[in-house]
């Protein structure tokens, strides 16, 4: 094993990277403590840092009561100057434009750092400023409920757009089991989501090597494949909240976030599974209805992602026709329209900005499908560790995460444009890239909304 994480008392110590993978890497350099009550050692654990005195803590009004008023002590007790800025919301907070304009007016020109108290929207808010004002950044963590605490990546919302901005990793991250353990049920089952959706990032990267070309790093594939396995190995322990299966859970987070960090970018955690979850929350945002928490929207598009990869490698591809499939290729402009029509107008017109590269010309797509021919066997070789769908519901049961769009108020003509369309959102090429130059995407997708 050649990354391995070790303790020196509550410190979780990361290894530095040794990879010969040729892709650029940063080494981690952060303080991460897990523990139970730690959270009173938190102005000591931060002052470690020499980050300044003064402080802006950011939290929200739920959160606060949590632990925001206790962080706010126990950092004056320490000796830090501290100014307080409460997101108030009288529903869930919402990473937007409003939240972002709260904090950066509540921050003052002689501020040294920040630092977030809460989970994912406080902490993506807090560090998108943090990396915009060039100050450090530290986090107080209250949820074990998404793997972007020590992600240099912002997921944001702008005008009901998903966006991924860059941003910082935090100095100090602390996560205090005691206060991990009792966050709401959702959030816990929501970070499990986000870890099982790792499944198919990495089948999506290892199928992107083989296509596409891709880089790929076997380090960082280890890395996720670990925080996989501390979940899968732990979902008793989690179901009952004890120290051992959510310490689990926030490791397997900490170390699928890790490889945001080395590899500046989300290839090893993201693929089309959370493309699919970020088009179902945009467009219950557009009807102005509330999505599920994201973490649990990826736990169930990662159940219909698993089913398409199973009814993929049963598919007859002998039944494939380049000559027909070029001849049934849709132009540019035809695939810009699609973009505009199932994304809308506002929506579309941002992802097609994004995404310069999103539509194939024939001569690409030619030379995937010839790669694919040529590397099946050994791509279905090496994807052999995807899990069975039939376990993997029974694990979903076992955690009362939800198995449908159904049970996350998603109807069928959602769910069959996130199927078909969640692969425009972004360039990453992804198995339901694959499916469409093949041209049998939507025969897929069409057995995928059968079987489920």
């Amino acid at each position: 094993m050649t990354f391995q994480a070790t303790y020196k008392g509550e410190q979780l110590i990361l290894p530095d990277i040794e990879c010969g993978c040729g892709m650029p890497h940063e080494n981690p350099d952060m303080d991460i403590y897990i523990g139970n009550g730690i959270i009173d050692n938190s102005g000591d654990y931060i002052k470690k840092k020499n980050l300044g005195k003064k402080v802006l803590v950011v939290t929200d009004n739920v959160v606060d009561d949590v632990a925001g008023k206790k962080v706010v002590e126990i950092l004056s007790q320490t000796g830090f100057d501290v100014k307080l800025c409460i997101l108030e919301r009288e529903d869930e907070l919402v990473p937007d434009e409003t939240a972002l304009g709260e904090v950066l007016l509540a921050l003052e020109d002689d501020i040294d750092f920040l630092a977030a108290v809460g989970s994912g929207s406080i902490n993506d808010v807090t560090r998108y400023v943090a990396f915009n004002t060039d100050r450090p950044f530290v986090s107080i963590g209250t949820a074990p409920s998404m793997d972007g605490y020590t992600s240099v990546i912002a997921p944001l919302i702008y005008n009901d757009l998903k966006v991924n901005k860059p941003a910082v990793c935090p100095d100090v991250l602390i996560c205090d089991l005691d206060i991990m353990k009792e966050a709401p049920y959702d959030l816990i089952i929501s970070g499990f989501g986000d870890v099982v959706g790792k499944y198919i990032a990495i089948a999506d990267w290892i199928l992107g090597r083989f296509i596409n070309g891709e880089s790929y790093c076997p380090v960082n594939v280890e890395i996720v494949f670990q925080a996989v396995e501390k979940c899968m190995a732990n979902v008793e322990q989690i179901k009952q909240r004890s120290n051992k299966g959510i310490k689990s859970l926030v490791e397997a987070l900490i170390l699928a976030g890790v490889t945001i960090l080395i590899l500046d970018n989300t290839r090893a955690v993201s693929s089309i599974e959370h493309a699919m979850g970020h088009y179902l929350e945009m467009m219950k945002l557009i009807q102005g209805e509330k999505p599920a928490r994201h973490g649990i929207t990826v736990g169930v598009t990662t159940g219909y992602v698993i089913k398409f990869y199973e009814e993929f490698f049963k598919f007859d591809f002998s039944s494939v026709d380049k000559k027909e499939i070029k001849k049934s290729k849709k132009t540019k402009k035809q695939w810009r329209k699609e973009v505009l029509e199932k994304y809308g107008k506002k929506i579309g017109t941002l992802v097609l900005k994004d995404n310069p590269a999103g539509y194939t010309v024939w001569e690409q797509q030619e030379r995937r499908i010839d790669s694919f021919f040529t590397n099946f066997a050994q791509i279905k070789e090496e994807l052999d560790f995807l899990p069975d769908w039939q376990d993997l519901k029974g694990v979903y049961q076992q955690l009362s995460l939800p198995l449908s769009a159904g049970e996350i108020s998603v109807k069928q003509d959602m769910l069959q444009d996130s199927l078909i369309y969640a692969k425009d959102y972004r360039e990453r090429y992804t198995l339901f890239k694959t499916a469409d130059e093949l041209g049998i995407l939507e025969n897929m997708v069409g057995r995928v909304m059968d079987e489920s």
